[in-house]
């Protein structure tokens, strides 16, 4: 496989550094790549065609999926509904917990663990066996906690032909069940490595998709669908103070029930600050 050098972000600090990565190497592989991020046959958004402008470029709507579409986070979600059925050890479920407490004080971490910490309940098992599991904890336990507010955003979006995308630290099947039901396009999340054999390690296969890296996932994803200066960022959401530079980049910054880091940039900064509580 060919290697190209790309940008990534520190957690912490924000600081850009050079990293290598894997590219395709082939058309088809490219072609696969492209469909893996796109959104299922029959999902509400083939209803609404993308439309470029007269000068072929197409607007995009870019959304974080925890706490900005969704109230909650859906990983603590799954935490809670893995112990519950006897499918989490404490003692992974006591680390993760001390991952949160680094992360609500923005210390620094790995952003890898918590994910690898999580899906140590699947280590082992087929990839559709777990992707099945996910789906059904996404309608059993995540989509109750859509926000309407940010389900009619996206309609509005993708009737106006913009390109819907969901750019999110969760993990891509439950990302993946929840753009059936969704106008959206496209989605860049969490993928977990898969062995030889079809079954899933506990290792993330790349870099989660949290904080800087939306930046660059999204920048990637875009090229690789539009293509470079085929499309515009014209409106990114995001709630929590890591969505920052996703929403640095749009040309519409909203920030949604944001956090107490985020309302304040969103306030210096003039970006819209909209209230999607639920529970108002």
């Amino acid at each position: 496989m060919t290697v190209l050098e790309t940008e990534t972000c520190g957690a912490v600090d924000g600081a850009c550094r050079s990293a290598f990565v894997a590219a395709p190497d082939s058309p088809e592989e490219a072609r696969q790549r492209r469909i893996s991020h796109m959104a299922p046959e029959g999902s509400m958004v083939y209803r609404f065609p993308v439309k470029a402008s007269g000068e072929g470029v197409v607007s995009v709507a870019a959304f974080d999926f925890d706490g900005t579409c969704i109230q909650g986070d859906s990983p603590v979600m799954l935490v809670r509904y893995l112990l519950k059925h006897g499918l989490m050890s404490k003692k992974a479920a006591f680390r993760i917990l001390l991952w949160a407490g680094r992360y609500k004080f923005r210390l620094p971490q790995n952003e890898s663990l918590a994910r690898e910490l999580v899906f140590s309940a699947f280590e082992g098992q087929p990839k559709a066996k777990v992707d099945a599991f996910l789906a059904d904890f996404y309608h059993k336990v995540v989509e109750p906690r859509w926000r309407p507010e940010a389900a009619e955003a996206m309609e509005r979006h993708a009737e106006a032909g913009h390109a819907v995308v969901m750019i999110s630290a969760s993990f891509e099947p439950i990302v993946r069940e929840a753009m059936r039901n969704h106008c959206i396009y496209a989605q860049v999340s969490t993928r977990m490595q898969v062995d030889g054999s079809g079954c899933y390690t506990n290792k993330v296969d790349g870099a989660p998709v949290q904080g800087c890296e939306k930046a660059l996932a999204i920048t990637r994803l875009c090229d690789e669908l539009f293509g470079p200066d085929k499309w515009e960022l014209d409106w990114a959401y995001g709630d929590h103070h890591s969505d920052r530079a996703l929403l640095s980049q749009a040309r519409e910054p909203l920030a949604v029930t944001p956090d107490k880091p985020l309302k304040r940039t969103a306030k210096a900064d003039g970006w819209e600050i909209l209230d999607w509580n639920i529970e108002k």
